[in-house]
């Protein structure tokens, strides 16, 4: 028998206040398909890493996942809970998303990607 919680039944405690995760999937050179990694994202993943264990960001999460869908766009990382989609390419872009949305809570639109499926 499976039983199944009602929204007002239960309060899922939220683990972080932000939580990234980054592509860190690397194809080889000329793959049809590209990568995050072809474009530099490792580098700039490791910089976030640092970042944020900089700047006591211990209410956010980051997870390296692999591929997240839209390869030729990369590097790309999502933000949740808002659902947020970067695509940094340097270290300044790094910095400004952490100061800007891990710490004051104000998306940087001039990195967000509006990603579609179709």
């Amino acid at each position: 028998m499976t039983t199944t919680l009602d929204d007002d039944m239960v309060d899922v405690p939220q683990v972080y206040k932000h939580h990234i995760f980054a592509c860190f999937t690397q194809r080889p050179p000329n793959h049809p398909r590209g990568s995050c990694g072809a474009v530099g994202a490792q580098p700039l993943w490791d910089y976030l890493s640092k970042a944020l264990e900089a700047e006591h960001l211990s209410d956010v999460g980051f997870t390296a996942a692999g591929c997240l869908g839209f390869c030729r766009t990369g590097p790309l990382m999502v933000v949740y809970p808002e659902g947020i989609w970067y695509r940094p390419s340097t270290a300044e872009d790094i910095d400004e998303i952490v100061q800007s949305h891990f710490k004051q809570g104000k998306r940087v639109d001039r990195l967000v990607m509006v990603l579609s499926k179709n």
